[in-house]
């Protein structure tokens, strides 16, 4: 089937850290002048989508912001349009992403990757909320990330599990890879799932997740990606890339 969107990870796929990858920009301006729709759909959850779209920017990446998805942003969708309270356990510079929304005494607990913030009080005020009835909402559940330094880190995927295992419930997760949340990015393109690529490092929660949704899933040898990672979900991905510039060879020839 014809190619005729794509959406795009960018940590480990465009750039580690304050870097873009070798020959990622050049990929991207590839893509773009193919004249083939792109969406970036990321679960970063440290930065709000103000300083996401910064970075990008100093990186050389142009992005508008109805061509980002966050799952923060869907999490505030959910939030107004069900009148909850966040009580939040994320980075405190996310905290903007849920500023004015209307009080209320209806709560959910909304978890990101707080990072140094997942501390014994925070983890146990999230878990006594959640005891007390408010709804349980994971921004992402990945089980790492690769940091600056080149290494794997903890992401939010643990504290959501150990939260979830002492709660006895389990927490609607509203990044990848929820199946609406590709959804969402999918109808924003104009294309359905099968005529749609899904370009990532994370073979769980970027592939796995995509072609679970229907698209088609292209895994990069970049960020957390290791030896290996493609044997581990099946059907595997219809493709596997060096980089971004393969995957982008790979896309253009099926366009």
């Amino acid at each position: 089937m014809t190619i005729r969107g794509v959406l795009l990870d960018l940590g480990g796929v465009v750039y580690v850290g304050e870097a873009a990858l070798p020959g990622a920009l050049d990929a991207l301006e590839r893509l773009r002048a193919s004249g083939l729709p792109v969406r970036c759909i990321t679960n970063t959850t440290r930065q709000p989508q103000r300083l996401l779209l910064e970075k990008l920017s100093r990186l050389g990446v142009s992005v508008e912001p109805d061509e980002l998805f966050m799952p923060a942003l869907a999490a505030r969708a959910y939030l107004r349009d069900r009148g909850l309270k966040p009580h939040l356990l994320v980075a405190p510079s996310l905290a903007e992403d849920f500023a004015g929304l209307p009080d209320s005494p209806k709560t959910a607990v909304v978890v990101g990757d707080a990072a140094t913030g997942f501390t014994y009080e925070s983890l146990n005020a999230a878990f006594r909320a959640l005891e007390a009835g408010a709804d349980f909402l994971a921004l992402a559940r990945n089980r790492s990330f690769q940091d600056e330094d080149g290494a794997h880190s903890l992401d939010a995927g643990p504290f959501v599990a150990a939260l979830e295992y002492a709660a006895g419930r389990q927490a609607l997760v509203l990044g990848k890879p929820s199946p609406p949340f590709f959804r969402a990015a999918v109808d924003s393109l104009g294309c359905n799932p099968g005529e749609t690529a899904m370009v990532g490092d994370d073979v769980e929660a970027d592939i796995g997740g995509a072609m679970a949704a229907g698209l088609r899933g292209v895994l990069v040898q970049t960020g957390k990606y290791r030896p290996g990672d493609e044997d581990r979900i099946d059907p595997p991905p219809d493709a596997v890339a060096a980089g971004l510039s393969q995957a982008v060879d790979w896309i253009l020839a099926r366009a």
